[in-house]
């Protein structure tokens, strides 16, 4: 279902007459407002310690409860992507990280409360030092350290993060999950 389904009147006036003007507008006749169903930025981010290893995040909440995830979330009206990105950090690890690294989107569908919602997902690296003690909060059920070579991006529920899993450890060069697959 496409996000502008659920919307059959227009909210400036309240007319029946707000239909679709094209994919990703509604418009209303009756007052000639137009509405754009624009993606929503979300970010993950890619931590990791002084020994190479991922921190990895369990789901709290649906979707893909119980899943594994990367710390992340959505972007707030009037911050920037990368306090966005800081404060998702913080929020589910309380992790205070100075600076994050952009490397790349993914564009995303993320049901909540049974509607359907375009995302574009940013993905960012961070490092830590070895001797920081992340705790789960939030969003989080639960955190843990892991190397890469035994992240498999199958055991991620959302399917930007595991796109985004697999992208990032190809590009790191730690490709053992493909090589069970294989066997």
């Amino acid at each position: 279902m496409h996000p502008l389904d659920k919307f059959q009147f227009c909210p400036v006036c309240g007319s029946k007459d707000f239909r679709e003007n094209n994919f990703k507008s509604k418009h209303c006749e009756a007052c000639g407002f137009t509405y754009y169903a624009n993606p929503c930025s979300a970010t993950a981010a890619f931590i990791r310690n002084e020994r190479g290893e991922l921190l990895i995040v369990r789901r709290a909440k649906e979707p893909a409860k119980g899943t594994l995830d990367l710390p992340g979330g959505f972007v707030d009206m009037e911050e920037t992507v990368e306090q966005g990105m800081i404060r998702e950090i913080q929020e589910e690890t309380g992790l205070n990280i100075d600076a994050v690294k952009y490397l790349f989107s993914i564009p995303n569908l993320y049901v909540y409360s049974g509607m359907t919602i375009h995302t574009i997902d940013m993905f960012f690296e961070a490092h830590v030092k070895d001797n920081v003690h992340p705790v789960a909060d939030d969003d989080a059920a639960g955190l843990l350290w892991l190397p890469l070579d035994q992240i498999d991006p199958k055991d991620f529920g959302l399917k930007s993060i595991s796109l985004g899993v697999e992208r990032f450890l190809s590009s790191h060069n730690h490709l053992s999950y493909s090589n069970e697959k294989n066997e």
